[in-house]
Parts: C-alpha cells; structure tokens; sequence
C-alpha cells in the first residue's frame, strides 16, 4: 500500500477502512478485522458489513454465522447494498431455529448465545431485504428476488414479477439473472425460438460457474432442444455440472463415461462420478454401483461392495436394488445367507412395483421364511387379484399358494389351473406345471406335455428345469427320448449359473459311458466344483479320482481328506474307497 494511504489511514475514516481492507486482503485477515472491528463500532455501514463477512467467511476471526448475520444486519439498516442482498439470502436459506437477529439503540447486541440446529428459511423477511437491495440496483439481490417470487410461499409467488426482476438482473450481466430467465423461459417453451432464446441464457449463466446452468445446458444439447444435438458438448457441461456437485450431473457423466458416450470410455472415472452422485442421494446410481460390482467391469465381481450399494438404493426404494439384494441374501453371497431377511428386503421391491420381486416374495413365504397368517393371507388376496387382471406372475404365485396350500388348504387342480395360464410367460410356471403333469397333480399324467414345457423352462434358462429335463433326456424315460449330447449341455448351463446337482451329473457324464466324448480331466474339475459346495457324492468321486490318478494326476493325501469327508456324509462307496487305501499302504514293520 502506498505510503501516502498508510498515512491517510492514521488521519480519515475512509483512510483507515482502506487500509483495513488493503491488510485483510494482503494476507494480514487478523490485523485486518481489528481494525475494521474499531470502525464498525464506531457506526460505519461498509465495516460492519466486512466485519460481518469475516464471520460468515471465518477470514480473520472464528467462522460464526450467528456473529456475521448481525453484522450483516447493523450494515443493511445503515442502508448498504451488498449487506441487503447477504442479509436476504441468509433469511431464504434459513438461520437456526430461535436465533433472532438483535439490535438495541447502543449499537448491536451480542449477547445472545448462538443457537445450533436446523435452520428454517424465512421467505418474508428474504423478500423484504431482497426488494429493497433489488430496488437500489443490486443485480443480484434481483435475482434473489425473482427466486424468492417464483419458489416462495403462495402468497409471495408472482411468476410476472419475478421474470421482470430477472430480466433486470440479466441485463446487468449477473449469471443468476440468466439462469432466472431460461428458466422462466424453458417452463413455458413451445417453440424452437423460446428454447433458443434459454439455451442463449444458459450459456451466460455457465460463464459464471453455475453447475444448475451446465446441467441443464447439457440436457439440451444431448436431446438437441434449442441447440444442434452434440453429445460431446453435453459430456463436457454435465462434467461441469457434477464438478460443481449437481448430483444429476455426476449421475449423468458417470453413466457417459461409463458407456463412452460424447466422451472416451473409463471406468475408474465412471465409478468415481457414479459413488459420488450414490453418496449425495442418487439412488439410480447406488443401484447401477452395485450391478456394476456384481457383474464385474474392469474388475473382478465384488458381491460385499455390491451389497453396500444395493442396500443404500433399497433403503431408499429402489425396486431393483432391493430384489438385488433380496437374492445376495437368498444365496449367502457377499452377505449371511438368510431367507427372512430375503423375504424384507423382496418385499420393499414388491411394494415399488417390482413383478419379478413379487414372485421372489411370494416363493420365499411360500417356502416357510417367516410370515404371519394374515401376511399368507393377505398375499394370496393379492395374488388372486393380480391373476384374475391376466398377470401371469400373479397367476403363477397364485398356484403356488394353491399347490401349497398357504391358506392352509391345497387344492391341485386349481394349482394347476392357474400354472396353466402362467406357463404362457413364465419361466417358473413352465417348470411348476411341467413337474405337474409329470407327477399328476392335480391333472391327468401326461409325459410328453410334461417334457414339453420343462423344456421350455430349461431353454428358457431355468438351471432347476435343466437339471431335470437332462435327466430324463440322459434315461429316455419319456417316450424313450434320449439326447445326451442336448443333456450335457444343459448340465453344463445349470453348473455355470451355480446349481450343484449340476455340477455333480456333468462331472458324471464327462467321466464316461454316455453318448458324448469322455474327458476325465473336466470330469475331476466339476467333481470338484460341487465337492467344494459340500456334495457328498463329488466328495466321494474327487477322493477316488485323485486316489487313483483317473485324471492324470494322483493324489492319495487330498483324495483322503475328500473321502473322509464323504464318508462323514454316510456315503458309503466312500467307506470302501478308504479300506481300499488303507490296504494298499505298507506295514510299517516292511
């Protein structure tokens, strides 16, 4: 600072508050607010108002929003601008609960002990201080104004008045005033003029760093509403937006990048953007978070981190999300298996509307998870409504609940009534009614109907259903039907997709003697498979493997260990397969 204003600063009011600001804005804040604290004691408006956003700021003092907003207040009386308009927006967004701004005729009042908590906005008192810093030329206490016109209470609202004060506010080149007016614009738009005309705006209000602006900018220019459809320009506003934390845009960029649309494929980035839009609320994102761990990107699947997100998008509602995670119960992957929390969390899917979850929902009752009577009942009433309207879920749980009797009454042949109709497109149903006219229940036995829809389910992708129809296509026990070849490959589907009993018949062909190439080397890796998800049977037959070297490779500690383990089933080939060990060791006294 020059020497001559130091000087000046020790002789005028002005000079000193010169000087005060040249020292809080050289990196000397504490000096600074000393000095600004003695004159605006001393009743001047522009040091009360400094003293008031150092507070606010924490610039040179302890950040107090109670001690700034009296400031601000002391300022705006002495009828500065710039504190009007602060003053105004500190009463929009809200003070703490009880806090009330005080002033006695010695000057502020700072005795009242600051208040915490939430704090509630105060529309009327934001009008009053906005209009009168609107009216002496603030452009953006005009822009507040038409904010406070446009989203306060009803009896403040005036969509007229507060386009006007926007206009203004625009005019004086303050980006919320554009903002204000492309808003007022798009909210009535019917023509490519009137969306030109807010794209126009949008694009000064992006020049001021307004992430609101970017975002819907970017929409624009990714529909092609008021601008030329360029999805690069779409990608690079919506990473504006999400920048500057618009939790739509950190959605929307997350699932560009994702997809390497307007912008280059990245998956680390894309599940940046994504985790950040889930943690502030986006439930969209929290669920597609956890489809992307379940399924794996660039990266192995994680079910623990999958159920992390899926359950922040459940607990808010999210349809999917909860039938999600509903089946990571179901199975014990990524979390404790248990059906009761299962039924939960399918439920809070089934209530948002998802169909496949009221199946899920309905199944898991049905097999026992806990339930009260009037739930059993109150389900069945829903389903019969559902099925009587032609859904053919409803239609298929409700012959769940008739084949087993949930209602505590079993009645085959409208289960298979209502299994009928559902087997026209539902996977389930197809099996259910299949098992039925195999069985006869509750229909005349008919085998080749039987095997017809079975199959259905099986191409279908139904690993219980492929199981099954393998299993009579490797017999021929239906019209003497036998297709080995069709049979391992559905072995082999169902063993992808999980199912045990699969991995065990599928071990059980390679090893030989059906109609398909033996390889006793994929026979021991599905044996294996299923040994290790605790069947007794591949325990037994990995142990014989393993002992007798019938891959290729012998084995006798681990073959052992798996026998015993199969033995411990009470299978008893196993018991043999270990006296036959135990007799083909030496004495230790040979």
């Amino acid at each position: 600072m020059p020497l001559k204003h130091r000087i000046g600063a020790l002789f005028s009011s002005r000079g000193k508050l010169e000087y005060a600001i040249h020292l809080t804005e050289t990196g000397q804040a504490v000096k600074g607010f000393t000095l600004l604290s003695r004159l605006a004691a001393a009743g001047d408006a522009e040091a009360s108002f400094r003293i008031g956003r150092a507070y606010l700021d924490g610039l040179g003092a302890p950040p107090s929003l109670e001690d700034g907003a009296r400031w601000i207040y002391l300022a705006a009386q002495a009828g500065h601008v710039e504190a009007g308009f602060v003053l105004a927006t500190l009463y929009t967004v809200g003070l703490p609960e009880g806090f009330e701004i005080q002033t006695s005729s010695e000057g502020l009042d700072l005795s009242q002990t600051p208040q915490t908590g939430p704090r509630h906005p105060d529309f009327h008192l934001g009008y009053r201080w906005a209009k009168t810093a609107a009216e002496a030329g603030s452009p953006d206490a005009q822009a507040l104004l038409g904010y406070i016109l446009t989203n306060g209470p009803a009896d403040l609202q005036d969509l007229p008045q507060a386009r006007t004060w926007y206009e203004r506010s625009a005019e004086a080149g303050c980006s919320q005033g554009h903002l204000g007016v492309a808003l007022c614009i798009l909210r009535e738009a019917t023509t490519g003029e009137e969306l030109s005309s807010a794209a126009r705006h949008l694009q000064e209000a992006t020049k001021g760093g307004l992430g609101t602006a970017f975002d819907i900018l970017g929409r624009m220019y990714e529909s092609g509403s008021g601008v030329s459809r360029d999805l690069g320009k779409a990608a690079t506003c919506f990473r504006e937006a999400a920048e500057r934390n618009v939790v739509t845009a950190q959605a929307k960029y997350g699932l560009m990048l994702l997809e390497g649309i307007g912008t280059p494929k990245h998956y680390g980035r894309a599940e940046t953007w994504l985790k950040r839009a889930a943690a502030n609320g986006d439930t969209q994102s929290a669920a597609l978070l956890g489809d992307l761990c379940a399924n794996g990107g660039d990266l192995p699947p994680n079910l623990m981190e999958a159920a992390k997100w899926y359950r922040l998008a459940a607990e808010q509602k999210h349809a999917g999300a909860a039938r999600a995670l509903g089946l990571l119960y179901l199975t014990g992957n990524g979390v404790h298996q248990d059906p009761d929390v299962a039924t939960h969390w399918f439920k809070i899917a089934s209530e948002a509307g998802d169909a496949h979850a009221d199946a899920d929902f309905g199944n898991l009752i049905l097999a026992g998870a806990a339930a009260s009577p009037d739930e059993k009942q109150a389900l069945h009433e829903r389903f019969e409504k559902a099925a009587e309207k032609g859904d053919l879920v409803g239609a298929y749980n409700l012959g769940v609940c008739f084949a087993e009797g949930v209602t505590g009454t079993q009645n085959g042949r409208e289960a298979a009534r209502w299994m009928q109709k559902a087997a026209d497109g539902v996977v389930n149903a197809q099996y259910w009614y299949g098992m039925m006219l195999l069985e006869g229940r509750g229909v005349h036995p008919d085998p080749t109907q039987a095997l017809y829809w079975m199959e259905k389910a099986a191409d279908a992708g139904m690993a219980e259903a492929q199981v099954t129809v393998a299993g009579l296509l490797v017999d021929g026990s239906i019209n003497g039907r036998k297709d080995h070849e069709k049979a391992l490959s559905l072995y082999r589907n169902a063993a992808e997709s999980g199912n045990v009993d699969a991995m065990f018949s599928l071990a059980a062909m390679y090893g030989g003697g059906h109609d398909v190439p033996e390889n006793r080397q994929q026979a021991q890796l599905w044996f294996r498979k299923a040994a290790q998800r605790g069947n007794g049977l591949a325990q037994m037959m990995l142990g014989r493997y393993l002992v007798r070297g019938l891959a290729g490779v012998t084995d006798p500690v681990e073959g052992r260990i798996w026998l015993e383990r199969a033995k411990a089933q009470n299978i008893k080939d196993a018991e043999v397969e270990l006296a036959m060990l135990d007799e083909a060791q030496p004495d230790d006294d040979d």
